[in-house]
């Protein structure tokens, strides 16, 4: 008899193992951005939406995020990331949450999934406030601005 239960709570505790891991998913998705701090805002939004990972990469402005779907779904994760401000695939930023960025985090709203960097060159690294963002006055300019 104790090996009946014992065996049945084996199989009970696998039964949970693999259902729990089926729940896991891993998605991508593109996320208007600029620089290290929206990084950590963008990765930090979509943690409290219930994201158990979150990687945002500067170069390609796309999110990849793992989940359990029994939990939350890629739209709340969406929904939390525009309130912070950022424009992704799936939600726009309400213009509250974007104005409230640091200037350099404001990316072009022009284009949802490609957002102009504010640095360029060897300044996408440069520091504001002791903090990993670009600063909008170093942007490179095609205007030329010589008097004559």
């Amino acid at each position: 008899m104790k090996i009946i239960k014992f065996l049945a709570a084996g199989f009970m505790g696998m039964a949970i193992a693999t259902v729990s891991m089926a729940q896991s998913k891993t998605e991508s998705f593109a996320v208007s951005g600029n620089c290290g701090m929206c990084k950590s805002n963008i990765e930090k939004a979509a943690k409290k939406a219930g994201a158990q990972t979150a990687n945002w990469n500067k170069e390609t402005k796309k999110l990849t995020v793992t989940y359990s779907s029994s939990t939350t779904n890629t739209a709340k994760i969406q929904q939390r990331i525009a309130d912070a401000g950022y424009d992704n695939a799936g939600f726009k930023a309400p213009d509250n949450a974007y104005q409230k960025l640091e200037t350099c985090c404001q990316y072009d709203r022009d284009t949802k999934e490609t957002a102009m960097s504010c640095c360029s060159g060897d300044k996408m690294d440069c520091k504001k406030d002791g903090k990993d963002c670009c600063d909008k006055s170093k942007k490179t300019s095609t205007a030329s601005n010589s008097k004559e």
